[in-house]
Order: structure tokens, then sequence, then C-alpha cells
């Protein structure tokens, strides 16, 4: 008997729905005894949440550790602030490229194998960057990372929503991106202590290895799916889904939010760099690394965003995050260091709870394929990433920092546009 993918893709109403009888993955059989879907009082549940958490602060920890380390790029390659970028773009980008072939390939291959082969790769390829002679060399390697990091993301989007029943999805999916937000923390924090003293090459290589350590006890940790069929990887089934979760208003409508609040935040991130080690701040890299610490407003921002979601609604979460994560842009105008922590803060805990709520709502409307919806709005998360956190740089180039909030502003006002559109 041939199926098509549509018949063999899981549909988000029966992932999401504890009592729909499992088909065990790789035997074909039918209503043998298997788990139920996990809520967040579950034992299980804690081996979900600290292998994911693992992965997460493998693949953000390499995604942005060179995030503070701009500036002594652009000294050493002697390139501008927007070329110097490139080194957080360029991984970026390829990332949005190959999250969809990834995320389809996880349909087949199974999500557990594709996120650990990838979080493994990535590390490996972080302990060669810190050799590359040229920015081109750093750019390629930085490449290679973003492709094996692909595996990461969208595809752990899917295994949460197989695995986890519908009433705790919002809660898991919220600490999953918590998990993301340490991820880039700890990368930023450690990077930037260790350029102080061995510059950017040895920071690099550190937060490599400690990655290399995270994606080893994510394999161990993680628990092997129960609720998922792997599907055979044909082609017109894969563009047919493809069309679906391309063409639904609402989902677009969430990729362009996803694409607008990234940009914003990397932007921000990206520059202030630039802007605090120079007059009047005149901060080291060190000091600039902690300032990365406001991504602890995100942890607990995502997380109560994901429980509010639940209890309120999405729509009704996300249209308040969204004028939270502009306020904090206006508050870092201002040249007062003060100002600026708490505006980084504010608009950390603004992004997150967005990005929270939004990527947990692509996976609970998608009527197909759910993997490859995810996928979507994770491409236009990471393109949204590299060309508004490269154009960013030319915003700067132009009219320093108040150009600059303007330009994150203007991203912001399309979001809000963008989701406000949902509920109409």
């Amino acid at each position: 008997m041939h199926w098509t993918y549509e018949e063999l893709a899981p549909n988000v109403d029966d992932v999401l729905d504890i009592t729909t009888p499992w088909q065990s993955a790789g035997t074909g059989t039918v209503g043998e005894p298997v788990r139920p879907k996990l809520r967040h009082t579950d034992p299980g549940m804690r081996r979900v949440r600290l292998g994911l958490f693992a992965a997460a602060l493998a693949t953000f920890a390499l995604l942005y550790a060179p995030q503070p380390l701009l500036p002594q790029l652009a000294g050493t390659f002697r390139v501008s602030p927007a070329a110097a970028s490139l080194a957080i773009s360029a991984a970026t980008f390829a990332l949005a490229i190959a999250v969809i072939p990834l995320s389809s390939l996880s349909e087949v291959l199974g999500r557990r194998r594709v996120m650990i082969t990838g979080a493994l790769t990535a590390g490996v390829l972080g302990l060669a960057a810190p050799l590359a002679p040229s920015l081109p060399v750093l750019l390629a390697i930085r490449v290679l990372q973003g492709f094996a990091l692909a595996g990461v993301p969208a595809v752990a989007m899917a295994y949460l929503a197989e695995e986890v029943e519908r009433g705790s999805f919002g809660r898991a999916m919220g600490l999953f991106i918590a998990g993301n937000s340490i991820g880039g923390l700890a990368g930023r924090i450690v990077a930037g202590a260790l350029a102080d003293h061995g510059g950017w090459r040895i920071a690099l290589a550190c937060v490599a290895g400690i990655s290399v350590i995270c994606a080893v006890l994510f394999a161990l940790l993680l628990p092997h799916s129960a609720h998922f069929t792997p599907a055979p990887p044909r082609v017109r089934g894969l563009l047919g889904t493809l069309r679906r979760n391309v063409t639904d208003g609402g989902l677009l409508r969430l990729y362009l939010v996803s694409f607008a609040i990234v940009g914003s935040l990397v932007t921000v991130y990206n520059y202030l760099t630039f802007r605090l080690s120079g007059p009047p701040f005149r901060l080291s890299a060190t000091v600039i690394g902690f300032l990365f610490v406001a991504y602890l407003a995100g942890t607990y921002s995502s997380a109560a965003a994901g429980r509010a979601a639940d209890r309120f609604g999405r729509y009704r979460v996300l249209c308040w995050a969204l004028p939270v994560t502009a306020a904090g842009a206006l508050l870092t105008l201002p040249d007062s260091l003060a100002f600026v922590v708490v505006g980084l803060l504010v608009l950390t805990g603004g992004f997150f709870a967005a990005h929270a709520v939004a990527s947990s709502w692509v996976g609970a409307r998608a009527r197909v394929a759910p993997a490859q919806a995810s996928a979507l709005y994770t491409c236009a998360f990471y393109i949204g990433s590299s060309v508004a956190g490269s154009l960013g740089g030319v915003f700067y180039g132009f009219g320093g920092w108040p150009l600059t909030v303007a330009f994150v502003l203007g991203l912001l006002a399309i979001a809000r546009a963008s989701a406000t559109s949902i509920r109409r």
C-alpha cells in the first residue's frame, strides 16, 4: 500500500490530542502500548526540558558568541561594523536556508536524530572557527555552522508538539525559548569575558568546547519519540504541504512577526556593542558581554508568556508584548548606562514573550506538516536576524544610535500591524 505524504505527516489535531492511537515508528503496527503525551507535571517532562535546554544552550551560544566580539573582529580584519556583523548574519542566513530541508528530513529520519546530529556537528565546526586566517574564511565556517544548527530549532518545536499534551504545550514551548535565552546569554558573556584576556580566537574556542559538552548531554537526556510516525520522502507531497503552509494567511502573518521582532532584537544587540565600546561609554569587551545578562529577562518572560497564552489567549499576549519591546528600544536612547541596561531588560523581555507566543501559535495553527510550518517560522526568524541585523548597520553608519532605534521601531510597528491583522 502506498501512502501519501499528507496521510503520513502528523496533523496538528492529532499531535496535540492525547487520545490519538500511536503508530510505532519504524514498525508499522498500530495499537501498541505507548506512554501518554507528557504533561508539565510528569517526571518524563524533566528529561525533555533538560535535554532541550542543553540543545538550546549549545545552539544559541554558538550562534551568537561573536556578537560581543564584533568590535574586535572589525579591528582584526579592518572592516566596517556592518561587515563585521556578517559573522552573525552568515550563520543565521545559512540556518534560514537549511531549516526547511532539515525539518522535512526529520519527517523521514526522526526528530531526535536530526537534532542531535546538527548540534554535535555545529560544536565541532565551532572549534575550527578560531583558526580562520581571514574574514572570508571565518564567514565560510559560520555558514557551515548555520547549516548544522538548522537541525535544532524548528525540529524541536515539532518534537514538543508531538510529545507534549495540548494543555501543556504553551508552557513547554515557553521553557524551550527560555533555554534559547540562556544559551544566547552564556555564549555572549563567556566570549566577552575571555576576549579581554585571550582575544576573540580564545573566546570562540571556549564557547565551542562548552557547546560540544552540551550537545553530548542533549543526546544522552532527550527521550526517544513515542508519537512520531516516519513519512517517506515524497517531493510532490512536500510541495503540496509547503504550498498550504505558505498560503495560509494567519501563518504568513506569524512569519512576518517572526522576521520583524528578531530583526529588531539583533539590530540592538549587534550595534550596541559598537556604541558602548566608543565614547562616552568606552566599556571593555568583558563589561559589554555581561550586559547581555539582560537575556535573563527573556528566560522569565518567555515562560510567563507561555502560561499566559494558555490562559488568556495568544493574540492578547502577543499584542501586549510588542509595545513593551518598543518601549525598551526607546529607553536605550539616552547616553546613560543605567537607561541602556533598563532598556535592554525591557526590550529583551518583550521580545522573548512575543517569540514564545508566536512560535507556539504556528504549531497550533498548522493543519499539515507542523514541522514544516515551524521551519518556515524559523526560516523567517533567521532571515530577519541576518537581513535586518546587517541592514541595521547601514542605519547605524549613517545616523548613529537614534536612527538605529528608529529602524527598530519601524520593524516593531510592522510586527504589531501583522499581529493585529491576524485577529481580523
